[in-house]
């Protein structure tokens, strides 16, 4: 029973079967097995139910099963990974005493997925360094942790160790779309370019990462090409994240009729209904060309309340173009949306007092540069990530903590002055 709920659309009553299992009076017979374990481990990962890692983990130890099935070791490993509790991961991936390729693709994708990509290739060249042969799976895994984390010098490397495996790039639609997503990322589009023309299989995934890096760069008649093309040569259908890169593209070029286009016809041509990042999008393209009203007018006739993104983007067209008028309405509504997120308050207020200084309107700007000083907002400090001989660095303004502080220094300052005397 609790191996059939786990794989049906309610498998939390396979964690019910099981308590209920546990609970029998009348048989003592009846303990949970290695299979039983397994099933129960599979219904909690299906039912998200991942706040009871630690009875299960608890109960499959004093079973005696951990230490011997490696699908277990897995299943424990995958639950607290989906639960995000990195840290307790990691102390169960340390207790197995032979992790196979599968066991450290799970942990590496726990990081990446909580956005700590320089951490996943940590795991990544541990795992070859215990001579573990990498598989199809933690090599995507890996260059997606190396797009997350700007380390094309560790990306490079992984593409050089794909070409002594046949077929891998061009056969494997995986590895080869994260291969190209992980160039067009780190900002080498021609090579991404050249992976992507080489691919023998490619699919919505495969397109969404080559268009993406164009509109990552504001290249919008590449990305409408790419729209063209994944229609016209492959067949291949966009979906609504290929039509949003798209429209992001546009707006970066400042193609306004294409995007227009686009957006217009996503339910009649492409059977796409329009959801709130296409509008944000489409805000954005509008309030980039200078049609403020006609964006104030779509964002009033949107289907689905306005959040953060289409104000901010109807804000950042105004202060571009020196409206005041819809800068205070965009304000207005984005102190609202973001009351408490201190962050978020400050840079609409700064923005609305650059409007202000710029339209000559002094006194509004002193107000709310005073208001800012009252509500004592700190602003998250800003940071930039360097990869130096394969090993990525992050800077954070005003961090005095790095051992190398003082010859950067020295070294900034050099480089300044020569730049001094060039001038």
């Amino acid at each position: 029973m609790i191996r059939i709920c786990s794989r049906t659309s309610h498998p939390h009553l396979g964690v019910r079967y099981f308590k209920l299992m546990l609970t029998e009076e009348d048989d003592d017979d009846i303990a949970p097995s290695y299979l039983t374990f397994h099933f129960l481990l599979v219904a909690c990962l299906n039912a998200s139910l991942f706040s009871v890692c630690k009875q299960v983990h608890c109960l499959v130890v004093k079973n005696g099963v951990f230490t011997s099935d490696g699908h277990v070791q897995t299943g424990i490993l995958r639950l607290y990974v989906e639960g995000k509790v990195l840290l307790d991961a990691r102390k169960v991936f340390d207790e197995i005493p032979h992790p196979d390729v599968v066991k450290w693709d799970v942990l590496m994708n726990g990081y990446v997925k909580c956005g700590l990509g320089s951490d996943g290739l940590v795991v990544f060249r541990e795992m070859l360094g215990r001579g573990i042969e990498p598989d199809r799976f933690s090599v995507t895994t890996a260059l997606t942790a190396c797009a997350q984390a700007g380390a094309l010098a560790q990306g490079k490397w992984i593409h050089e160790l794909l070409k002594k495996k046949k077929g891998w790039i061009e056969s494997d639609v995986f590895v080869g779309t994260a291969l190209v997503d992980m160039y067009a990322k780190c900002g080498c589009l021609e090579t991404a370019v050249e992976v992507f023309e080489k691919l023998s299989k490619r699919n919505v995934f495969s397109w969404a990462a080559l268009i993406g890096g164009y509109a990552a760069y504001g290249c919008g008649k590449e990305a409408f090409t790419c729209l063209e093309k994944m229609e016209g040569e492959d067949g291949v259908k966009p979906d609504s994240v290929v039509l949003l890169a798209v429209l992001a593209a546009c707006a970066h070029g400042g193609f306004l009729q294409e995007g227009r286009g686009i957006f217009d016809n996503m339910e009649a041509r492409y059977g796409i209904t329009p959801k709130h990042e296409h509008y944000s999008c489409i805000v954005d393209l509008m309030c980039r060309a200078g049609r403020l009203n006609e964006a104030v007018d779509l964002i009033e006739e949107m289907p689905m309340k306005p959040l953060a993104s289409v104000w901010g983007a109807l804000l950042n067209g105004c202060r571009t173009h020196k409206n005041v008028e819809l800068g205070e309405l965009a304000v207005k509504n984005l102190l609202e949306l973001e009351k408490g997120n201190a962050d978020e308050e400050e840079a609409a207020l700064v923005q609305l007092s650059s409007i202000y200084m710029t339209a000559q309107r002094n006194g509004e700007a002193s107000k709310i540069r005073q208001m800012i000083g009252q509500k004592v907002i700190r602003k998250t400090p800003g940071c930039s990530v360097l990869e130096v001989d394969g090993n990525v660095t992050k800077f954070v303004s005003a961090d005095v903590s790095h051992p190398n502080l003082l010859q950067i220094h020295t070294i900034i300052r050099i480089l300044s002055v020569d730049a001094l005397q060039i001038l």
